[in-house]
């Protein structure tokens, strides 16, 4: 799919004599084409993180994507756009969920994890599980997730091989599929009340499973 697109690619790209690439910066075919853009909008209490000290996350994000990013930090809405020098085909939805992650609480350096090939970003509404008044329940659930110190989401990841990261009234997932299904089954138990040693032999278990099923699904990328 790479390579299809950078044929196309090149089909808008204009060659001097001397065989020197030449790019306009006004190309309606080219817009009409290739352009892509995604929107997003995090709480804006993350803005800063997701800009970094002098720009540098934004940047970095942009380097690695190649990508165009827009931040409004007045009200949180982020725009990613192609340019022409994105070759992957993918690239503004990785550099979107990149920018959500960090939105629902991942460090940048946890983020870019979304980078590597078949690894993906699932959020999870803590509002769709818990039953009863949600105000109540939904600091005691977070509790139940995090744990004493951390221990129990560390647990989690050490298990699964997911990133988590609890923010507001979610649960942030970052792994293969695989992995995101283990991550997620535990939080939803835990959320819905099961004990936690019944969620940690569950964890136990699947995670003999795990290395066999991993290694499939990358086999099959």
């Amino acid at each position: 799919m790479g390579e299809e697109f950078e044929e196309l690619m090149k089909k808008y790209e204009k060659v001097t004599k001397d065989g020197e690439i030449v790019r306009e910066e006004e190309d309606d075919e080219w817009e009409e084409f290739f352009r892509q853009e995604e929107y997003v909008k995090i709480p804006k209490e993350r803005i800063a993180v997701l800009i970094g000290k002098k720009g540098q996350t934004k940047k970095e994000i942009e380097r690695r994507t190649k990508t165009k990013i827009e931040v409004d930090s007045e009200t949180g809405e982020v725009w990613i756009t192609s340019t022409r020098e994105t070759t992957d085909p993918l690239a503004v939805w990785k550099a979107r969920d990149i920018v959500l992650a960090i939105g629902r609480g991942f460090s940048p350096e946890r983020a870019f994890r979304l980078l590597n090939e078949g690894e993906y970003l699932e959020i999870v509404n803590l509002t769709d599980i818990i039953i009863g008044d949600e105000k109540k329940a939904l600091p005691r659930v977070r509790g139940r997730i995090i744990g004493r110190k951390g221990r129990t989401r560390q647990i989690i990841e050490e298990m699964s091989g997911a990133s988590v990261s609890v923010y507001g009234k979610t649960v942030a997932i970052i792994g293969n599929p695989i992995q995101i299904e283990i991550a997620k089954t535990a939080i939803e138990k835990l959320a819905r009340g099961s004990p936690h040693g019944t969620v940690y032999r569950y964890l136990e278990r699947r995670k003999k499973d795990l290395e066999l099923e991993g290694s499939m699904y990358y086999e099959n990328l």
